[in-house]
């Protein structure tokens, strides 16, 4: 359901409770009032991307997606602060698949802008862990700096030491034909 029929909704149901209330009918304007609520709350957060997190959260990425699949024009469905989110949702998802084809939706996420510093410390632990990946050194290393930058409340940091712990084992590497060596 678009965006803007979801604001419509909740304007005439919040103006009915308004008339029941005025009318005398307290019991249904406080009921029709709350319902009216929950549509406009649906307009700023998307159920669908809601349920897909609590998925996530429960490292059940298929289900997730899933749901994410359920939001067929992210432009049109999503209120303007979500895109950024709904891409980060999805390079998630799809890092878990196909790490290196995740990266497109991580840029895109950082590009259309997310509010949660955490968020978008995320989006740029996992930019720096593709490129570890590609074996450029300089842009993880740059990722990562950005990353401690973004994450203010310390939620990533045991992350970002693992991250860096691993870049020191990519200078002990050599590539050898058909492989790596360890010195």
């Amino acid at each position: 359901m678009s965006n803007l029929i979801r604001l419509i909704i909740a304007c005439v149901v919040l103006g009915a409770a308004v008339a029941l209330c005025a009318f005398g009918f307290w019991g249904w304007g406080i009921l029709v009032l709350f319902l009216g609520g929950i549509v406009l709350l649906s307009y700023f957060f998307n159920e669908n991307m809601i349920i897909a997190q609590w998925f996530l959260r429960k490292e059940q990425s298929e289900k997730a997606e899933l749901w994410l699949l359920k939001i067929t024009d992210y432009e049109k469905q999503l209120n303007k602060g979500q895109h950024g989110y709904y891409n980060l949702l999805i390079g998630l998802i799809e890092s878990r698949k196909s790490p290196l084809k995740s990266e497109k939706y991580f840029k895109k996420s950082l590009s259309l802008g997310m509010k949660m510093s955490h968020n978008i410390a995320l989006a740029k632990i996992s930019l720096a862990g593709i490129a570890m990946a590609k074996r450029n050194k300089r842009e993880a290393q740059m990722y990562l700096q950005e990353a401690t930058k973004d994450d203010k409340n310390k939620l990533l940091t045991d992350q970002i030491k693992m991250m860096k712990a691993q870049m020191a084992q990519m200078d002990k590497q050599q590539v050898v034909r058909g492989g790596y060596r360890q010195f």
